[in-house]
């Protein structure tokens, strides 16, 4: 059975680098059984055709020189992708084919189906040629012995009887698309973009699991990315919008592509052959997508009124000039709109009922969720007019309104346009992980900052992780009464399955707030990546990681156009990152970061003067929850030590975490054996610090514990944690108890530097951090 089926378009064939891409996607992709439907290389379909307008026309010059055209175009495909007897194989019997053209011609017999067809079979005979010297079973096959049209109709049952017969899991299997053949064996082909159309056909004859189409874009679009920079690569698209956007004109999907899937299961998707890493877009039944907001623009067309319209005829006329045609009516009237070059062929077929209404339209059509249409049909006519674009025709239904319009609609204005109409329609899908003290104050404060957020985006909290449960509400849960939801519904989950629920999302964005403390959990994130979620971490594991892991992750980040936010794991809701990256935007140089950036070890050498011992403050800041459950994860400097690493990384220097000396606030060997071993010899921590502390005091310093980051000239990083004497009177040597500092140097703060200092830890302030980054999400995405 085929399990799947893949189509190429011209333009993945386009070259011989082109068929090596393609083949290299097969080999990726396809099992055997499968199969592979190709269209005519590049422009082969639009140069047959000029050859056979040249035959009409009897020009026999232009006839020659177009079949040289073509001549030399497969010949240089053949050439450079095959040596030997299979390259002269190839290029006989193309020498041959050309030959019965040519002798077709002369004695007035071409055919212009019969003609068309060469496209196609010269791309099959050649990719599957490829294959099979690759090591493929590979199998090139006429869609004229599979495909019969009987009286204009195809014949499904016959169809689908002989697929099933023919195609066998013993190969891979290269068929023609665009053509068939009729009951007497003629050629014909079906239509404009007629290759997309056999793949569906042949995942319906054959029982296929899936259609892949790939293209020369990454999937379907709010509007034509070429012209817009910022549209939206939807996930997912439901049959009835995509069906819609093709009666429109939209030229990534075609109504009939879409008819052979309708009551089936079979999966249609759009990737990129260009791309093929990138993920694509899924076309899914109704109920498995939201309603999107597409732009789609087009141009030179004609808007007819007909009388007395028949059932049929507007799929008949479509099928005469192998094009879609858009049927509304409007006040009782029925209308078409098609393209201003089949208006004559058309009228014909009207003789005496049609009317031309308007010629000549540019424009472009809205469709969007029926609950929007009415308001954003009002604003895009508001737009027109800021624009000065005469506005010659318009007309809404309950899911899309035409616009109809004298001048054509560039970049500039659809751009406008789109930010207007789609961009506010874009919604974010929230997954928070952690629910611990920081996640519970998120959720309570995400009440209110997600109505704020609204005027941007459509934000909603969709999953909740905590531990091994997870709750997950696609729609969105009510933060109003999330713990009751929690205890009712929340369920056990496995690491899989978090996955799949994430995957499944059907957001324009999604992002995961990361607020646990756990390593394991910071080493989805390139699965998260991988499932087009944007980053936000409390979590500092994930920046501290590894200089490969960190940088991969990163490379997938930007290939994929997604964004990592963790401002909250340095400093809590201190702008620390947000400084940084301002500073070197604005074209400065930071030349050294010193500071205390642990709330923990702020309290504990602040506090100390001497009256009680040290080892008895630590146990005081167990007991009020300033520390980790065991303090010496906090006495150990690792804390610090990671936070400066996700600061140099910030800075854009290469460093792991071994490469920043640590010195921890405590006897080293006091990091061995357990917490109570530890209460044993607290006496050697307090004589350790008393010795430090009294260091200081004979040199008229503080005692604080703090990193360093400097960066000499010649672009030597020294970092390093541990013990400092902080001279008196300066910003270290004055902390507030519990209060994280930065004091940063740079080429403009050198003499006088850059002091951002506050709470570095807290529930409350680390939350309205996270909701910080949250924000700077949704601008980096407005």
């Amino acid at each position: 059975m085929t399990r799947v089926v893949h189509k190429f378009g011209g333009s993945s064939l386009s070259s011989a680098s082109r068929y090596e891409a393609v083949a290299q996607i097969v080999v990726g992709q396809c099992q055997l059984g499968d199969c592979v439907v190709v269209s005519a290389a590049g422009k082969t379909t639009n140069t047959l055709v000029k050859l056979w307008q040249s035959y009409q026309q009897q020009e026999q010059q232009s006839f020659n020189d177009i079949l040289l055209q073509v001549e030399n175009h497969q010949i240089e495909l053949i050439n450079a992708l095959f040596q030997g007897e299979k390259q002269r194989q190839l290029a006989d019997t193309l020498l041959t084919e050309l030959q019965v053209i040519t002798q077709a011609a002369n004695s007035k017999t071409l055919n212009e189906a019969e003609l068309l067809a060469h496209g196609e079979l010269w791309s099959a005979r050649i990719l599957a040629s490829y294959l099979s010297e690759s090591g493929l079973q590979a199998q090139p096959i006429d869609a004229r012995t599979l495909f019969t049209v009987h009286n204009g109709q195809l014949v499904h049952q016959k169809n689908k009887q002989v697929c099933l017969a023919t195609l066998d899991n013993d190969h891979i299997f290269v068929v023609t698309g665009f053509i068939a053949a009729d009951d007497q064996g003629n050629t014909v082909t079906l239509g404009r973009n007629g290759s997309d159309y056999s793949a569906t056909l042949l995942a319906n004859y054959s029982d296929a699991e899936a259609v892949s189409i790939w293209t020369d874009t990454q999937g379907v679009f709010s509007t034509d990315p070429r012209k817009v920079s910022n549209a939206i690569k939807y996930p997912k698209v439901c049959r009835e919008q995509a069906n819609l956007l093709a009666r429109l004109g939209n030229p990534v999907l075609h109504a009939k592509t879409l008819s052979p899937l309708k009551s089936t299961s079979i999966k249609l998707q759009v990737r990129s052959s260009f791309d093929p890493e990138a993920p694509g877009t899924e076309i899914v039944k109704a109920g498995y997508s939201k309603a999107k907001r597409f732009i789609t623009s087009f141009d030179n067309l004609d808007l007819v009124r007909v009388d007395r319209l028949g059932v049929n005829e507007v799929r008949e006329v479509s099928q005469l000039i192998q094009h879609s045609i858009h049927h509304f009516v409007q006040n009782g009237e029925e209308f078409l709109l098609l393209p201003g070059a089949f208006t004559h062929q058309v009228s014909q077929y009207f003789t005496g009922r049609l009317t031309l209404v308007e010629s000549h339209l540019q424009g472009f059509a809205l469709v969007a969720p029926k609950a929007d249409i009415a308001a954003l049909e009002v604003q895009a006519k508001s737009v027109l007019a800021e624009q000065d674009v005469v506005l010659r025709f318009a007309h809404s239904d309950e899911d899309y309104a035409l616009f109809l319009t004298d001048q054509a609609i560039d970049s500039d204005v659809l751009a406008i346009l789109h930010d207007k109409l789609v961009n506010k329609g874009r919604e974010l899908a929230v997954i928070i992980a952690g629910l611990g003290n920081v996640g519970e104050v998120f959720l309570e404060q995400c009440q209110t900052q997600v109505a704020r957020l609204q005027a941007q985006f459509d934000l909603k909290v969709v999953g909740l992780l905590r531990s091994q449960q997870m709750l997950f509400a696609a729609s969105g849960l009510n933060l109003d009464n999330w713990q009751t939801q929690w205890q009712n519904e929340a369920q056990a989950y496995e690491q899989n399955e978090v996955l799949e629920r994430i995957e499944e999302l059907d957001y324009e964005h999604k992002v995961v707030v990361d607020i646990t403390a756990s390593e394991s959990f910071s080493l989805l994130y390139p699965e998260f990546v991988k499932r087009d979620c944007h980053l936000i971490s409390a979590n500092k594991y994930a920046g501290t990681a590894q200089q490969d892991w960190y940088l991969s992750l990163r490379q997938q980040l930007e290939e994929r156009n997604l964004l990592w936010r963790y401002n909250t794991s340095v400093g809590a809701g201190l702008p620390v990152n947000f400084a940084l990256a301002d500073l070197q935007n604005s074209g400065d140089k930071i030349t050294q970061v010193e500071g205390v950036f642990s709330g923990t070890l702020s309290w504990l050498c602040s506090e100390y003067d001497g009256s009680k011992a040290f080892s008895d403050l630590v146990l005081e800041a167990q007991a009020m929850g300033y520390t980790e459950p065991d303090p010496r994860e906090d006495l150990s400097g690792r804390d610090m030590q990671r936070k400066l690493l996700i600061l140099a990384r910030e800075l854009g220097l290469s460093l792991d975490v071994d490469d920043i000396g640590l010195e921890p606030l405590m006897p080293e060997h006091l990091a061995a054996g357990s917490w109570q071993d530890f209460l044993a010899k607290k006496n050697e921590l307090d004589a350790f610090y008393e010795t430090k502390f009294a260091q200081a005091k004979a040199n008229n310093c503080e005692l604080r514990y703090t990193g360093l980051l400097s960066i000499a000239e010649d672009g030597k990083v020294d970092a390093k944690v541990g013990i400092a004497f902080a001279e008196q009177g300066s910003a270290i040597a004055n902390l507030t108890p519990g209060d994280n500092i930065f004091v940063v140097k740079t080429l403009w703060y050198d003499a006088n530097p850059l002091v951002i200092q506050g709470p570095g830890a807290g529930k409350e302030v680390t939350a309205a951090g996270i909701h910080s980054d949250l924000f700077w999400l949704c601008q980096n995405l407005k």
